[in-house]
């Protein structure tokens, strides 16, 4: 899995050296690039973004919001 290819490359780099916060920089990473594709799949169809996320559609709309992506 690429993902899973990438994180362990993130930690061979790093040495010794312990990483903090590596849960939010992956989903910072991550969650942008996911929500744009899934909205232009769904036509910014919020509802059925919510639903191929399996998020609540007031969840969706926090996070369109945080990433500048409410039309």
């Amino acid at each position: 899995m690429h993902v899973e290819r990438v994180v362990r490359e993130y930690f061979a780099a790093l040495g010794d050296e312990l990483p903090t916060d590596l849960y939010a920089l992956i989903l910072k990473e991550v969650e942008l690039p996911l929500l744009t594709v899934i909205l232009e799949q769904t036509r910014g169809n919020q509802t059925k973004c919510a639903q191929i996320l399996g998020l609540n559609r007031g969840t969706l709309r926090k996070k369109l919001k945080t990433y500048n992506l409410m039309s």
